[in-house]
């Protein structure tokens, strides 16, 4: 087993491994950069192959997070932690209290909320044993249930609607093809803000009930999952799992935009200057995606919803500085995306 070593650590802060003979609670929380402030990230609960196969996944999610913070100018840095299980069949509230206990002995360096496999359900059972959680709903806002997928795919949207502008020349997305890999909840959202803008939704997901309900509230054309990032469309948003842009994808890609909610979307960094080398302008997913941070950050402070959205929105500035910056300077807009953070969280801080 690797830490150290591994592709993905880039010096993060600490990395705990932490479990609980009682509950089957096998976690990793990890704590890459706390400059400008704790750590946010959210607890995925998957069904990992290896031991190697998590820790890798959770130092690449929680690095995104500091960058995520940074350009959505927020006083917080970058975690995430992974639970190893399968979320359909090992879920019990026993095991996320055991979770919350975890997170408490990180003394607040860490703040959890929910992502993949995990729900506001599950953050409940966690803040029974911690306050160093988000997405819980306190009843106190209509707009606001605890769960973050509207925000993220509200700031998805702005982000799309700002790389359409850049590439078009204006933002209106009446009539143009929208391929959404993923109809999770940050994706169907999505497609809903899409189809009211006007766009022409191309969907596939590995779930047929979530197709054929976009395919009656959107009028959508469902494609299998296999063909979704080569179909003949303006752009695609990818919405599912990591790693989808790659050496084969590129080959195959017609899209001419890449805007979508979808984390460590790039397999390697070398794959933001093939998009570049290609002609499509790639929206860097941390960027975009941001907005769930944001709702869990105003929603943890008792700030309304309204200033969530305002604070969302802002997102468009940022992604038109990196896509100028980028036809400036003749690089990939990741590689500026990754520059413009690094100036905003600052150097590493060394270990007393």
């Amino acid at each position: 087993m690797n830490v150290f070593s591994e592709s993905a650590f880039d010096g993060h802060e600490q990395v705990v491994f932490a479990s609980d003979d009682a509950t089957g609670l096998k976690t990793i929380i990890a704590v890459h950069n706390t400059n400008l402030g704790p750590s946010l990230g959210g607890c995925r609960m998957w069904p990992y192959a290896t031991e190697q196969e998590a820790i890798h996944d959770v130092l690449r999610l929680s690095r995104g997070m500091t960058y995520k913070s940074a350009l959505a100018n927020l006083p917080l840095g970058g975690g995430k932690s992974v639970i190893i299980g399968d979320p359909r069949t090992q879920k019990t509230p026993e095991l996320f209290r055991a979770m919350g206990r975890a997170v408490e002995q990180l003394g607040g360096r860490y703040i959890v909320a929910e992502d993949v496999g995990t729900s506001t359900d599950d953050m409940a059972q966690i803040a029974s044993q911690t306050k160093h959680v988000g997405g819980i709903n306190d009843g106190k806002d209509p707009e606001r249930t605890g769960d973050p997928s509207p925000f993220t795919a509200y700031g998805v949207f702005i982000g799309l609607k700002e790389a359409a502008r850049f590439e078009n020349g204006h933002n209106d997305l009446a009539g143009l093809r929208v391929a959404v890999q993923g109809l999770g909840h940050v994706g169907y959202h999505l497609c809903k803000m899409l189809h009211n803008a006007g766009a022409k939704l191309i969907v596939a997901d590995l779930n047929p009930a979530s197709v054929s309900n976009a395919v009656t509230e959107f009028g959508a054309t469902a494609v299998s999952v296999d063909e979704i990032l080569s179909v003949d469309a303006d752009i695609l948003a990818p919405c599912a799992l990591g790693g989808v842009i790659n050496d084969r994808s590129i080959e195959t890609m017609r899209a001419t935009i890449i805007a979508g909610a979808a984390n460590n979307q790039l397999e390697d960094a070398r794959h933001g200057d093939m998009l570049r080398e290609a002609g499509i302008l790639y929206a860097p997913d941390y960027v975009i995606n941001a907005g769930g941070v944001v709702e869990v950050h105003y929603c943890r402070n008792g700030k309304p919803a309204s200033e969530t959205n305002k604070h969302i929105e802002g997102i468009g500035a940022t992604v038109r500085e990196i896509f100028e910056r980028a036809k400036q300077q003749n690089r990939s807009t990741s590689f500026v995306a990754d520059r413009l953070a690094e100036e905003r969280f600052g150097p590493r801080q060394h270990a007393a």
